[in-house]
C-alpha cells in the first residue's frame, strides 16, 4: 500500500496518488451511471422530487411512478440540500451531487488530525465503498463526512457547528445522530446542548419558506411512518429482498432462518456495549481512544440498521479505516481483518468479485456485515480493555505521530 500514499507529478505540480484516484474514480462513477441514462440515476430522481414535490407542497413519501421507482425515505430537510442541484439539468445536477458527496467525505477526511500518510490509507480503504455509492448516486458519503466532521469539531470545541451537522444528519437522514454520542467528549457541555437545541429548531424550519409550516409539520410525521412501514419491509426476509437489511440482525435472520427475530434482540445489547467505553472516563484524555469510539459509533450505525444496503457501508468502512490508521503499530491480525473487509465487504459488491458467489452467499445472508461486525466487536474490545493513555505515551516516547 506504500506505493499507493505517494505523490505523482502532474506538470510542476506534484499530487497525492489517493486524491488523483479518489476524484477521478469518483467523476468515473457518475459519469458512468449518467450516460446510462434517467434509469440509471433513479436515486438522483427520487432526490430531485423531494425538492419539487415540497415546493409544490405534495406528499413526499408517496411513489411517482411518472417520476421514478420506489419513493423517498429522506426528510424534509433534504429538499434544501438537494435545491442547487435539482434547479440544474439532471445529467449536471446529478455529476455535481456525486462530486460534492465525495469532496465532503474527503474534506472530512483532511480534517482528522493525522498526519498526511495516515489519511492517504484512509482514502485508500473507503475508495470502493465510496465509488459504490457513487455509482448509486446516493447521499451516503456525504453523510459520513457529516459524522467525521461533528466528531472532529467537538475536539476542536467547535460544538456550535458539531451540533449543525449531527442534527443536519439525524433529520436528513436518521443516521447522523450517532454524532450525539460525542457529547462526552465535549469540555463545553452546556454550550452542546444549547447548540443542538438551536439547530434542531432552525433545520426543522428551514424547508418552511419554500412549502408552509402546516406542510412540514405534516411531512415529518409522514416522513417517521414511511420509517416504520420501510422498517417493517426490511425485516421481512425473502429472496426479493436481499438488498435491504444488511445487518447484523439480518445475518441472525437469514443464516439461521429466524424471520420474526425483533430487531431489539441485537440492538439493545448493542446499545449497552456502546454505553460501557464512557466509564472509562480517564481514558477521554487519549485523542486515540476518541477517535476509536467515532470509529466504533460509524461502524454500528450501519451493522445495526435494518435499513442498511450495500451503498450504506461507506460509512462503516471509512470508519473502518480510520481505525486501521490510528493504530500504533500495523499487526498481522489488523491486516488479515482488513483484508477480510476489502474483499468480503467492498469487493463482494462490484464485479470484481464471483458472481456466483455474491449471489449464493453474500446477499442471501448479509455475509457483507460480517467483517464489520468483526471489526466493531475488536474495536469494543480494545475501548474497554486497552489502556490508551500508556500507548500514547509509548508512541510519543518513541518520537511516533498520529
Amino acid at each position: 500500500m506504500r506505493w499507493l500514499t505517494g505523490n505523482i507529478r502532474l506538470g510542476k505540480r506534484e499530487l497525492p496518488i489517493p486524491v488523483l484516484l479518489w476524484f477521478l474514480l469518483a467523476a468515473a462513477a457518475a459519469i458512468a451511471e449518467i450516460s446510462r441514462g434517467l434509469s440509471a440515476i433513479n436515486n438522483y430522481e427520487i432526490f430531485a422530487g423531494v425538492f419539487r414535490h415540497t415546493r409544490l407542497q405534495q406528499h413526499l413519501y408517496i411513489p411517482y411512478p411518472s417520476e421514478y421507482v420506489d419513493s423517498n425515505h429522506y426528510g424534509p430537510l433534504f429538499s434544501i440540500l438537494i435545491a442547487p442541484f435539482a434547479l440544474l439539468p439532471d445529467a449536471i445536477g446529478c455529476f455535481l451531487w456525486c462530486i460534492a458527496n465525495a469532496w465532503v467525505l474527503f474534506y472530512a477526511i483532511r480534517q482528522l488530525n493525522l498526519d498526511k500518510q495516515r489519511q492517504n490509507i484512509i482514502l485508500l480503504i473507503a475508495l470502493v465503498e465510496m465509488m459504490t455509492a457513487i455509482h448509486n448516486v446516493q447521499f451516503n458519503p456525504m453523510l459520513t463526512g457529516w459524522i467525521v466532521l461533528s466528531f472532529v469539531l467537538v475536539e476542536k470545541e467547535k460544538d456550535f457547528w458539531a451540533c449543525f451537522f449531527i442534527v443536519a444528519g439525524f433529520l436528513v437522514k436518521v443516521y447522523g445522530i450517532a454524532g450525539i454520542a460525542f457529547f462526552c467528549f465535549s469540555k463545553h457541555k452546556i454550550r452542546f446542548i444549547v447548540s443542538f437545541l438551536f439547530w434542531l429548531v432552525v433545520l426543522f424550519c428551514l424547508p418552511m419558506p419554500i412549502s408552509s409550516p402546516a406542510f412540514i409539520w405534516q411531512s415529518y410525521k409522514d416522513w417517521f411512518q414511511s420509517i416504520v412501514e420501510k422498517n417493517a419491509q426490511n425485516v421481512d426476509a425473502n429472496d426479493t429482498n436481499l438488498m435491504q437489511d444488511i445487518s447484523v440482525m439480518g445475518m441472525i435472520r437469514r443464516i439461521g432462518n429466524i424471520e420474526s427475530l425483533p430487531n431489539f434482540w441485537v440492538t439493545v445489547p448493542a446499545a449497552v456495549c456502546y454505553a460501557l467505553p464512557f466509564l472509562r472516563s480517564r481514558q477521554y484524555r487519549s485523542m486515540v481512544f476518541r477517535i476509536s469510539y467515532l470509529c466504533l459509533a460509524m461502524i454500528g450505525v450501519v451493522i445495526f440498521s435494518s435499513s442498511a444496503e450495500s451503498s450504506t457501508f461507506v460509512i462503516a468502512v471509512t470508519g473502518i479505516g480510520i481505525w486501521y490508521a490510528v493504530q500504533p503499530a500495523f499487526l498481522k491480525t489488523n491486516n488479515a481483518l482488513l483484508i477480510l473487509v476489502i474483499v468480503l465487504t467492498s469487493l463482494s459488491a462490484t464485479d470484481l468479485f464471483p458472481p456466483w458467489v455474491r449471489d449464493h452467499w453474500i446477499r442471501p445472508y448479509s455475509l457483507k456485515a460480517l467483517p464489520c461486525f468483526l471489526a466493531w466487536c475488536v474495536i469494543l474490545w480494545q475501548l474497554l480493555f486497552r489502556d490508551f493513555n500508556s500507548a500514547s505515551r509509548q508512541s510519543s516516547a518513541g518520537n511516533g505521530t498520529v
